[in-house]
């Protein structure tokens, strides 16, 4: 369930960070971001139901609660014209829970640990536009999220239901260093492009899992 989930988020990042950049209906996008968190949501009870009390799905668990519920925030934010502040402090606040997380898995899972920390700094980035307003980080976003949706989840999902997920820290590294290419790439890729034009409420680009 959870590789399902992960796979389900490569689809909602791509499409959030499409909409960021003005490539995608942001309703469009949000539709799907209520498809997308809704089921995650769903298969998350499932999940932590039949998981037991073990530290290890409970924490796989909250990390599926914190995705499906920044996804299906994103949609009704849209979709109900919430203005999209209150859904930046919440992705402040889902940024520091991944950075506990990306903590957390550091020694039973390095790869995910590191894939936590690549969530975070796109929650980061999310709470930066739309709780404090900054606008110019919006395309640098926008390619964030596109560039992070196959690398920090559609390969990884694809990997875990094939049963080759990578636990080495080796795999972790290279896993690191992507990352950081893959930041380095979306701000450049920002800085080619025309700005994103300021709207009067902050809209909704929108991560996760």
């Amino acid at each position: 369930m959870p590789f399902i989930c992960l796979l389900l988020s490569g689809a909602a990042l791509l499409a959030n960070g499409l909409a960021t950049l003005g490539h995608v209906p942001r309703r469009d996008a949000a539709a799907l971001n209520l498809l997308v968190g809704g089921t995650q949501l769903v298969l998350a009870v499932v999940f932590v139901s039949a998981a037991g009390n073990a530290p290890a799905p409970l924490l796989t668990a909250a990390g599926m609660f914190l995705f499906g519920a920044t996804y299906l925030y994103s949609g009704l934010d849209v979709l109900l014209g919430l203005g999209s502040r209150g859904l930046g402090w919440f992705c402040g606040l889902v940024a520091f829970c991944g950075a506990l997380l990306a903590t957390a898995w550091l020694g039973a899972d390095p790869l995910l640990a590191v894939l936590w920390v690549c969530w975070s700094v796109l929650w980061a980035l999310l709470f930066a536009c739309l709780a404090l307003g900054a606008v110019r980080l919006e395309r640098f976003t926008g390619w964030a999220l596109v560039l992070a949706a196959p690398v920090s989840a559609t390969i990884p999902a694809l990997l875990g239901l094939a049963g080759f997920w990578p636990a080495s820290p080796a795999a972790a590294w290279g896993a690191a260093l992507i990352g950081a290419i893959l930041f380095v790439a979306a701000r450049a890729l920002a800085r080619r492009g025309p700005k994103v034009p300021r709207r009067a409420s902050a809209g909704n680009p929108a991560p996760a899992r």
